[in-house]
C-alpha cells in the first residue's frame, strides 16, 4: 500500500529539493517513480498519488497521471476538497443548519483571471483496475434515511462516501513550528486512503516522499507497518517526533467491522 505526493514541480522552496525542473526532465522523473512503484507493489495493493495544479498550469496533476498511466491502471480519481461554501437552500433535509455555510482553508490567488485553488487530486493507481475495497470503511450516514430501505443491499445506515473528500487543513498559527514543509498533507487524507483499501489487506505502508511523516502519523493510528523515505534529514526529524508523539497519544475507542489489527512499526 503507497500513499504518496511527489513535489509538483511548481517552484515551491523545499529545503534540499530543486522544484524548479524542466518539464519534460520531471515528467521522466514521475515515469521511474512510477516504474518502482509497479515493481514494487504486490499484485492486489493500491497507490494513492496525491497531486495538485495551479492556476497557470492546470495540467500537471493530469501529465502526471497520464505518465503513472504507462505502469499502471487508474482505477479511481479522488477530488480532495479543502474548502467549501454551501448555501443553506440548496443543502436539503439538514435542520440543524440555519444559515450558509464556508469551512476549509485555501490559498488565495489574487487575480482577476483565476479563482482560488480549493481542491486536489488523489489518482488511485493498481495493477489491474479491480482491487476490491472496503467503501464503507469511510462511508457516511444517508441523510434521508428512508434509502436504508430503499436501496437494495444497503442493510444499514452508512453509504459509499464516493469520490469527492472534504478534508480541510487544521489552523496553524506558526508556520516554522506548525508545518515547516512547504507543501503537505493532513494526517486524515492517508489515514481515509489506507480504510478505503482496506486495513486488514495492508501488510506495508510506505512513503516514498514522507514528508513532515503524515502517512505514517496515520499508519500509527491505524496499527500499521509503515516505511518513509525522504531527501531532507530536517523534514524526517520532524516526521520522526510526529511519529513519537502519535504512538505516546491516547488511542480512540474504535467500531470494529471484522478487522485484525497490525503491530505498529516506526521505521523512518
Amino acid at each position: 500500500m503507497i500513499v504518496t505526493s511527489p513535489p509538483y514541480n511548481r517552484g515551491v522552496e523545499y529545503g534540499r529539493y530543486n522544484d524548479r525542473r524542466p518539464r519534460a526532465e520531471y515528467l521522466a522523473w514521475i515515469g521511474r517513480v512510477a516504474e518502482a512503484v509497479r515493481t514494487a507493489l504486490s499484485p492486489g495493493g493500491s497507490f494513492f498519488l496525491n497531486v495538485g495544479g495551479s492556476p497557470t498550469d492546470p495540467w500537471l496533476p493530469l501529465d502526471v497521471a497520464q505518465e503513472v498511466r504507462q505502469q499502471l491502471v487508474l482505477q479511481n480519481v479522488i477530488h480532495w476538497v479543502k474548502s467549501i461554501a454551501i448555501e443553506r437552500a440548496l443543502a436539503g433535509r439538514t435542520p440543524h443548519l440555519t444559515g450558509d455555510i464556508a469551512v476549509g482553508h485555501y490559498k488565495p490567488v489574487p487575480s482577476r483571471r483565476f479563482l482560488h485553488g480549493a481542491q486536489e487530486y488523489v489518482f488511485h493507481f493498481t495493477h489491474r483496475g479491480d482491487v476490491p475495497l472496503d467503501r464503507l470503511a469511510i462511508g457516511v450516514p444517508y441523510q434521508d434515511k428512508s434509502n436504508v430501505a430503499r436501496w437494495q443491499g444497503a442493510g444499514m445506515d452508512l453509504r459509499c462516501r464516493g469520490n469527492t473528500w472534504f478534508l480541510p487543513y487544521a489552523t496553524i498559527r506558526r508556520r516554522a513550528t506548525d508545518r515547516p514543509h512547504p507543501a503537505t498533507f493532513p494526517p486524515e487524507l492517508p489515514e481515509r486512503c489506507y480504510r478505503l483499501h482496506g486495513v486488514s489487506r495492508i501488510h506495508l505502508a510506505v512513503d516514498p516522499f514522507v514528508g513532515l511523516g503524515s502517512s505514517a502519523v496515520a499508519a500509527v493510528r491505524l496499527g500499521l507497518p509503515f516505511i518513509g523515505f525522504d531527501v531532507d534529514e530536517e523534514y524526517l526529524a520532524t516526521a520522526a517526533r510526529r511519529v513519537d508523539a502519535a504512538i505516546s497519544a491516547p488511542k480512540p475507542p474504535r467500531v470494529s467491522r471484522g478487522r485484525k489489527s497490525h503491530p505498529t512499526g516506526r521505521r523512518l
